[in-house]
């Protein structure tokens, strides 16, 4: 608890903090904050400036941007937790595997970890 409030006197973080927090409740209540089906298309109105009903206005389709960056939010937040809980049980189940067996099946992990930390990540991302 001390950490946590000598945490809450830096700035970045309590600001940082407070912008994640944020950021979870619009997107989990996606549905109360876009006042607009984000993928309702009107055409005749694309790229309309901002205004009372669109306050961030509409893009080259005629979407709300508002609702589209509301849902957005959720499906960044939903692939982010994905990925988290993926890398995580892979993590804990070779270094389980590496801490059990040891020896030459944990050399063979190692490796194989550093043949992967050795391509940038942005290639293995496009693969």
């Amino acid at each position: 608890m001390k950490i946590f409030k000598r945490l809450l006197r830096n700035f970045a973080f309590t600001f940082g903090l407070i912008l994640t927090i944020a950021l979870v409740i619009v997107a989990i209540a996606a549905p109360l904050f876009a006042p607009y089906d984000p993928d309702l298309q009107e055409t005749s109105r694309r790229l309309e400036a901002p205004s009372k009903h669109h306050p961030l206005g509409l893009d080259d389709l005629g979407r709300d941007v508002l609702s589209r960056i509301v849902w957005g939010a959720r499906v960044s937040l939903r692939v982010g937790f994905s990925v988290v809980i993926i890398a995580s049980l892979i993590g804990v189940t070779l270094g389980a595997i590496s801490g059990y067996f040891g020896g030459i099946v944990d050399t063979l992990i190692m490796r194989l970890t550093d043949i992967l930390l050795a391509f940038p990540g942005i290639l293995l991302a496009i693969a």
